[in-house]
C-alpha cells in the first residue's frame, strides 16, 4: 500500500516508515501539512505523520493540518520511533570550524545543548526537513566560499547524500523518540472513528486501546472552563495520557485542546464522557481510536 510521509529520503518520517510492519510503497512529500493534504485529497491511502517527540512535545504542524486541513482524516494507529542525530558536513572537519548549522527546528530543538556546548556562535538555519539540510550540504548546494556549513540530520541521510560525518549521538536526551500516527480518511476505515483500529494492523506494538480528541469552546475564557471540560473523564475514572493547546487562530487567548485517554471511542463510559464533553464546548471532534503503542521504542 502507498503511503506518504516527510520527505525527502533519509528523515526520521522515513526510517519510522522503513520499521513499520507491514508491505509499505513509500511516497515523499515535502510538508507535513503535504503528507495530510495527500490523505485528505484521497492522494494516499494512508501516510505516517509524526505528532510528539519524547523532548519537544507536540509537533504542530500535523495537529493544526488534522484540525484545520483535513475533516476527513483520522488516526488509525501509531507507532514510537528511536531518535538519533549526527551533525553532517561536505567534508570532513572539526565540529567547532562549523559556523552555520541547518536542520528542521524540531532536530535543533532535540539537539539544543550540543549547539549550546560545541558551536555557540553558529547561526541556526530552519530548513524543511532534516534530510533536505543533509543534502544542501552534502551536495554542496550552499554557496561555496561561505563560512562552513553543516546540518543535523539521521546518519542514513548522511550516508544517502555522501556528507560527511563530524559528531554522532548529538541528541541531548540518549532516549530521545517520537510518536507517530498513522492516518487515513474516515470513509476509507468505517463508519465511526474507532473502526480505524481494526483497519491498520501495521501501525506499531498494540496494547491498550487509545483515543485521540481535540476540543475547543466559546467558554474558554471563563474560570474553571478547561477544568469542568476534564472533569468528565476524571468523573469516569478515564485516564488523560496527554493533553496539549494550541492556538485556534480566532484571536489571543483562544485555543483548542488535544487529548489522548485510554480507552476505545465505542465503550459505554468513554462514549459517555465524551457526550457529556459536548455540553461544555463549541467542538468535539474525534481523531481516532486505536491500539496504542508501547512507549519503549527499540533502540
Amino acid at each position: 500500500m502507498r503511503a506518504g510521509y516527510l520527505g525527502p529520503s533519509g528523515t526520521n518520517s522515513h526510517a519510522a516508515l522503513a520499521a513499520a510492519p507491514g508491505d509499505w510503497d513509500p511516497v515523499p512529500l515535502p510538508t507535513v501539512p503535504a503528507v495530510v493534504g495527500a490523505v485528505q485529497s484521497g492522494e494516499l491511502p494512508r501516510a505516517l505523520v509524526p505528532i510528539e517527540n519524547s523532548r519537544e512535545g507536540g509537533v504542530g504542524a500535523t495537529l493544526d493540518a488534522l484540525v484545520f486541513d483535513a475533516p476527513d482524516v483520522v488516526i488509525v494507529g501509531e507507532l514510537v520511533h528511536r531518535v538519533s542525530y549526527c551533525l553532517a558536513a561536505a567534508e570532513a572537519m572539526e565540529p567547532e570550524s562549523v559556523r552555520t548549522v541547518h536542520s528542521h527546528p524540531q532536530a535543533t530543538a532535540q539537539c539544543a545543548g550540543f549547539l549550546h556546548r560545541r558551536l555557540p556562535e553558529a547561526t541556526i538555519v530552519a530548513a524543511s526537513s532534516t534530510a533536505d539540510a543533509v543534502r544542501a550540504v552534502g551536495e554542496r548546494a550552499i554557496l561555496a566560499g561561505t563560512p562552513p556549513h553543516a546540518a543535523i540530520g539521521t546518519r542514513h541521510a548522511a550516508e544517502l547524500y555522501g556528507a560527511a560525518i563530524l559528531a554522532e549521538g548529538i541528541e541531548d536526551d540518549e532516549d530521545n523518540a517520537t510518536r507517530f500516527a498513522w492516518i487515513a480518511r474516515q470513509d476509507a476505515v468505517g463508519a465511526d472513528p474507532g473502526g480505524g483500529a481494526a483497519a491498520a494492523p501495521s501501525a506499531g506494538a498494540a496494547g491498550p486501546t487509545k483515543t485521540a480528541l481535540v476540543f475547543w469552546g466559546a467558554g474558554d475564557l471563563a474560570p474553571g472552563w478547561l477544568v469542568a471540560c476534564l472533569g468528565e473523564f476524571a468523573e469516569r475514572a478515564i485516564n488523560l495520557t496527554r493533553i496539549e493547546s494550541r492556538p485556534r487562530r480566532v484571536g489571543l487567548g483562544h485555543y483548542m485542546f488535544f487529548c489522548d485517554l485510554t480507552g476505545d471511542v465505542g465503550d459505554a463510559t468513554v462514549a459517555e464522557a465524551i457526550e457529556a464533553l459536548r455540553g461544555h464546548c463549541e467542538a468535539v471532534r474525534v481523531l481516532g481510536s486505536f491500539p496504542a503503542a508501547s512507549s519503549d521504542p527499540p533502540a
